[in-house]
């Protein structure tokens, strides 16, 4: 199966699908999944020496501020195959800017059918806050040293933004297919 034949979910903002395109603790490669074909690419090897430090995906046919699919971090107790596809549902999002403009990260959980353990989670503040920070920290330095390349942190975020963030995604995709 093609995976963009995968939807948002027929739930989302509340639950949504994302596909996996780095699984958490893997090197510092950065993939993407080709739209038109499914295929995964290399998009970058990146110069900084650090492992992602959660599971990092997209919703499909959405269309963020920067014009690519909704990013989307998973929290997860394991790393994710890449290409797999996570029910998940928000917990709040980390506003974002680099050099192409908006760039947010939407944070999630996967529901909890999938994984009970997170369900008292429902937004940032029911982290430790060491782990906003560890993620925090990940963002606002992996593109160091990437000639022309710069990424602006704004902070942390509640569900409500996470879930406009989505809804607004999914709206600019549908928009670009009349």
């Amino acid at each position: 199966m093609s995976l963009n034949l995968v939807t948002p979910g027929a739930n989302a903002p509340e639950e949504f699908n994302v596909i996996i395109e780095i699984p958490m603790n893997s090197d510092p490669v950065k993939y993407e999944v080709d739209d038109e074909t499914g295929a995964i690419f290399v998009d970058r090897f990146m110069l900084a020496a650090m492992h992602y430090p959660v599971n990092y995906g997209y919703v499909p046919q959405t269309i963020a501020d920067d014009g690519d699919p909704a990013d989307v971090l998973v929290l997860a107790p394991f790393p994710i195959q890449i290409g797999a596809v996570v029910k998940c549902r928000a917990i709040g999002v980390l506003m974002m800017e680099d050099e192409g403009g908006g760039d947010s990260k939407v944070l999630a959980v996967p529901v909890t059918k999938l994984y009970p353990p997170y369900r008292h989670i429902n937004g940032p503040d029911d982290l430790p806050e060491e782990e906003l920070a560890r993620l925090k920290h990940f963002f606002e330095r992996y593109k160091d040293l990437e000639k022309g390349k710069w990424v602006k942190v704004n902070g942390w975020e509640g569900v409500e933004s996470a879930k406009r963030e989505i809804s607004n995604s999914i709206a600019r995709f549908q928009e670009g297919q009349k």
